[in-house]
């Protein structure tokens, strides 16, 4: 069995950057596959909330006591800044995922995975979605199914990440010819089939930054 890792408060900052620095670098390519799907304004939104990121933890010093409260902050900031679907849905994913480790100075692998099914869990119930309906839950889903399995079977957090990495890149390509049913895409019907899901992509960017 892996030795456990405890991540603190500053490791989540890191993590917090890395991402917002991750998904700043993908704009062009986030917007592009957004366009091909009928919108376009995938690139505005992550450019707002890696910007709401990035100034929250410059604002913010890290988190000693509880990461909870630091994570759930972070996602009412991604909420005011970006008020389209997919800051929705980021806010969401933040704030379920600080609830559930309310209070906490430290996280293990186990509250890493709980934080990613109660991101999951959240991010369906507010979009609307499920898996196979070609959104970013199609990433999501199996990647958090992925990382809980590897934790539970005593595989070290980045071990379960680079498992969770893997499945969110397979969800991500299953979906890619499907038709999408949820939100605007689903207003262009086929002409979505084929085309990569921006909010799949958009999930796969982040668990890369993540994953490092």
């Amino acid at each position: 069995m892996a030795e456990a890792q405890a991540i603190d408060g500053q490791a989540v900052v890191e993590a917090m950057r890395r991402a917002g620095s991750a998904l700043k670098e993908q704009v062009d390519y986030l917007t592009s596959l957004d366009q091909a799907l009928g919108d376009g304004d995938m690139g505005i939104t992550v450019s707002r909330i890696a910007d709401a990121l990035q100034e929250y933890v410059d604002t913010n010093p890290a988190p000693d006591t509880d990461i909870g409260k630091f994570l759930a902050s972070a996602g009412m900031a991604v909420n005011r800044a970006a008020s389209s679907t997919m800051g929705t849905l980021t806010a969401t994913a933040l704030m379920r995922a600080g609830k559930e480790v309310a209070g906490k100075a430290q996280l293990m692998g186990e509250d890493l995975a709980a934080m990613l099914r109660a991101a999951d869990t959240g991010i369906q119930e507010r979009g609307k979605a499920k898996p196979g309906d070609k959104t970013i839950v199609d990433a999501l889903h199996p990647a958090q199914e992925a990382f809980s399995e590897a934790i539970a079977a005593g595989a070290s957090v980045h071990e379960a990440a680079r498992k969770a990495l893997q499945a969110a890149e397979e969800g991500r390509d299953h979906v890619t010819p499907l038709r999408s049913r949820v939100g605007r895409a689903s207003w262009v019907g086929e002409r979505t089939e084929g085309q990569v899901d921006p909010g799949c992509a958009a999930l796969v960017i982040l668990l890369q930054a993540l994953a490092r």
